[in-house]
């Protein structure tokens, strides 16, 4: 008899986006002449810019000549995308990150639902909430989670986001080992400021806790005084690890390309206290389940931080930060509570009162073809709020809009 690991039994009901579509689905089937819109799954509407697509064509040129084909690649990304990204995201604003603490993959998802594997299955989690699932479902699939009751799994520490406290995290009030921090955040779109981040890596420098962050949505920042990576931070090369994609940033979801930054100085600890470098484990991790992105995709990346690739993709962020302004003021012309999308191409709603997640998302389905994504899904914290995303065309997301208009 095949035993399965039970810790699957604990995960709560389908993954939300999976369920989200089924809906969709489903209604779609029963009126085949709707227009349904989308704002829910944050896929992207607009294309690759040209000057990664020109360097896409030309590394394909390469792959067809046996003097430039390329076969497996390094384990954590070729040279010239680690030290474009080392160059451009991190040491043109001042911080000391380099090439080799930079292992490129196949998307901040995977990274950040494969990086817990790194600790054991005691450690104690903490997370914001709401919160991007995958965090949650990875350490339930582990065995860290405990039994799940009254909305919540008992030996994971919530951290509630809500309006009271602007949607940010307080610190933990007893030790913990893991923390996961998203910034920009996924749902809310709230951003964490500099002295929020200060607390956070002064916090865990203290209890000798791993932050990882998730800035996978940093391109959107537009204020100047918001960091865009913990990094920013000092002490921050202690205790974090960075997650960053190019999924949002330049359209990659369908291309995929990602990259995460750990630094040399982080460790953690066996039982007996001995100290262990975690980027030497993340590089065993890696060379042992992963054989890296494919060469055609990594040029395309590096493409990204030419001058052309840096103009071309700013105009796409702001086409969608432009979305997210117009998604915000139709909500709030309709009178309902709206936060986000001013630095994060998301808009958080308040659900009218009386009203769930899930019910809103059936009205908005039903009345209005719009579908967004119910903020329960996102953790306890998130019952009665809604999440509308920016990626959508300009055309389509202000049609979304003025039917969100009609609300009121």
């Amino acid at each position: 008899m095949t035993l399965l690991n039970e810790n699957y039994l604990n995960l709560q009901g389908s993954y939300l986006f999976a369920e989200v579509a089924r809906r969709t689905a489903a209604f779609k089937a029963a009126h085949p002449d709707a227009q349904v819109i989308s704002l829910g799954i944050g896929d992207v509407s607009q294309p690759l810019v040209p000057a990664v697509v020109q360097a896409l064509k030309k590394a394909c040129d390469e792959m067809g000549r046996a003097e430039t084909f390329r076969g497996y690649g390094p384990y954590e990304g070729y040279d010239f995308l680690r030290s474009a990204i080392a160059k451009h995201d991190y040491q043109a604003r001042g911080m000391d990150i380099m090439a080799e603490e930079i292992f490129v993959s196949d998307g901040a998802k995977s990274d950040v639902a494969n990086f817990q594997e790194l600790f054991s299955s005691d450690a104690r989690i903490a997370l914001q909430d709401p919160v991007y699932p995958v965090y949650l479902d990875t350490n339930v699939m582990a065995g860290r989670s405990g039994v799940f009751s009254d909305g919540q799994f008992k030996r994971i520490v919530y951290l509630p986001c809500t309006a009271e406290n602007n949607f940010k995290p307080a610190l933990p009030a007893k030790p913990v080992d893991l923390i996961y921090l998203c910034s920009p955040n996924n749902p809310t779109g709230s951003v964490l400021t500099r002295e929020d981040l200060e607390k956070w890596v002064n916090w865990a420098l203290a209890h000798k806790a791993v932050i990882l962050f998730d800035s996978a949505y940093e391109a959107f920042i537009r204020q100047p005084d918001l960091p865009h990576s913990i990094f920013e931070i000092a002490g921050a090369r202690k205790c974090a690890v960075e997650f960053r994609s190019f999924s949002k940033t330049a359209g990659f979801t369908g291309t995929r390309c990602a990259y995460c930054v750990v630094p040399k100085e982080l460790q953690i600890y066996d039982k007996a206290g001995n100290a262990h470098g975690v980027h030497d484990l993340w590089l065993r991790r890696q060379s042992t389940k992963f054989n890296g992105v494919p060469y055609i995709v990594q040029r395309g990346a590096e493409a990204v931080f030419s001058s052309e690739g840096q103009a071309q993709t700013r105009v796409v962020i702001d086409h969608y930060l432009a979305n997210a302004k117009v998604i915000l003021s139709s909500a709030k012309a309709a009178g309902l509570q709206a936060y986000g999308g001013e630095n994060a191409p998301y808009v958080w709603l308040k659900t009218p009162k009386g009203c769930t997640s899930w019910e809103f998302f059936d009205m908005m389905l039903n009345k209005l073809q719009v579908v967004g994504t119910p903020g329960s899904g996102f953790g306890k914290a998130g019952e009665g709020y809604f999440r509308l995303t920016a990626f959508n065309t300009p055309q389509l997301t202000q049609a979304a809009a003025d039917r969100l208009a009609t609300l009121k």
